[in-house]
């Protein structure tokens, strides 16, 4: 089995505050599977530094938390990040909840006040609709 995971599931201290996100969860996963993981950050592969200042989506448009649009740096590190999963052609995907990149049910609603909506985050949403098995950390 091969898994393209979110780099930060993997202790990577890729995340917009210079730390990661390991998941246990997703470890002990990829040792009961004797998985082959790829790992990815569309958020870095798109050229934004660690740390970074946080972004939601906005109206459809990334933005960070001073107002400056990053969109196109999320766009294109998600088609990168896709290009990735289309060479590797892993079996399953397992992003970040929540993330503007990576959140595959829902993403912070845009207002920087910690609440949550219904959606998908750019590569989430560019990943599923390439057809490919996306799956929220949550739910593995």
């Amino acid at each position: 089995m091969k898994i393209l995971a979110s780099a930060c599931l993997m202790g990577e201290n890729c995340k917009y505050n210079g730390g990661n996100n390991l998941s246990e969860k997703l470890l002990e996963f990829i040792e009961r599977n004797n998985a082959q993981v790829v790992t990815v950050c569309p958020e870095v592969l798109g050229g934004l530094p660690v740390p970074r200042v946080p972004s939601e989506i906005v109206n459809g448009n990334v933005t960070n938390r001073e107002g400056v649009s990053v969109d196109r740096e999320f766009r294109a590190g998600a088609a990168e990040a896709l290009e990735i999963a289309r060479e590797e052609m892993p079996d399953l995907i397992v992003l970040q909840s929540r993330s503007p990149s990576c959140g595959v049910k829902e993403v912070y609603d845009g207002s920087f006040s910690g609440r949550k909506v219904p959606g998908k985050g750019v590569y989430a949403a560019m990943a599923a609709e390439a057809g490919f098995s996306v799956v929220d950390i949550e739910d593995l």
